[in-house]
């Protein structure tokens, strides 16, 4: 019966199970709209989304509203900010006519299969999630029972799809292992070896020096919902805003800049940030910055940000 339940969702979506041959490798990739895209989220994800936009891929990029629920939030402000991550996925270069966009809520198999695999996947396996433990002790009484089975919505948005990879950061290394257990659990108790429902999914590991920290905190990652605007480049910005930003953000007290000293994590940010907007190689950049000052740096960080 369960497999059965699989198969009507997968033909929903124009996959039967068991057809995994395919020449291109299919690439499944989201982004929650829980505020503004920000030029974290284009760096470690989106700019590289559009780089794989070849033959040798067929991309399936989607705002993931579902997850973007299991946090407080206002219905009418969620709404209108997926609209406009959809929107901006296009602005910044994904092509509707070389991969397909969508709404995660859009697509009710989604929460289908959800559903299904909960019934077969270990409650002890969701116990082990450290961003759980770790978003639990930040909402603490409030917590739901939403962000607790997260892990098992993102596997259920992979294996919906067939996935051959996943883009991943190191944030999500664990929540995709867990995909992995899942389908191989699934696979195992409910279909023959030579027909099994699902694929089990690669990560497709990003590109070095893509992660993105805070403006207001080197040790932080960027975030779309931390609630100090300055510490983000959001993809709206003006480019006033956007000087204002870089004026403002924090750096250190040390006379001059130099790359990889791990007791200047804001300076550290600032080059890294640099370099994946100009696409210089390191060594470049350190012979551009040397005996720079942060009142000589900033300028030129934000000419590369406008442009």
């Amino acid at each position: 019966a369960m497999k059965n339940h699989i198969k009507h969702s997968c033909v929903r979506m124009s996959q039967s199970p068991g057809e995994f041959k395919s020449k291109k490798k299919r690439i499944l990739s989201g982004v929650q709209p829980t505020g503004s895209l920000h030029v974290g989220n284009y760096l470690g994800a989106i700019n590289q989304w559009v780089g794989r936009q070849t033959d040798d891929f067929e991309n399936y990029f989607c705002v993931v509203d579902l997850h973007a629920i299991t946090v407080p939030h206002d219905p009418k402000t969620l709404k209108e900010n997926t609209m406009k991550a959809a929107a901006t996925y296009i602005a910044c270069g994904i092509d509707p006519k070389k991969s397909k966009i969508f709404v995660q809520s859009h697509i009710p198999a989604h929460s289908e299969l959800t559903w299904l695999l909960n019934c077969c996947t270990p409650i002890g396996w969701l116990e082990k999630m450290i961003q759980y433990k770790e978003k639990k002790i930040k909402q603490g009484e409030n917590v739901g029972i939403g962000l607790f089975d997260y892990p098992i919505l993102m596997a259920a948005d992979i294996l919906l799809y067939q996935a051959d990879l996943v883009p991943v950061g190191e944030d999500q290394r664990q929540h995709l292992e867990l995909t992995r257990d899942i389908c191989r659990r699934f696979n195992d108790k409910f279909c023959k070896k030579k027909h099994p429902a699902f694929k089990e999914p690669e990560s497709l590991i990003q590109k070095e020096g893509a992660r993105i920290m805070s403006l207001q905190d080197g040790k932080s990652k960027m975030s779309k919902s931390d609630l100090n605007d300055n510490s983000r480049i959001n993809l709206d910005d003006s480019p006033d805003v956007i000087r204002k930003k870089i004026k403002r953000c924090k750096t250190d007290a040390f006379p001059s800049i130099e790359y990889g000293n791990s007791d200047r994590p804001e300076c550290n940010n600032l080059l890294n940030l640099y370099q994946s907007l100009t696409n210089k190689t390191e060594e470049s950049i350190i012979e551009e910055v040397t005996g720079m000052n942060w009142g000589k740096f900033k300028p030129l960080l934000t000419d590369a940000i406008i442009d």
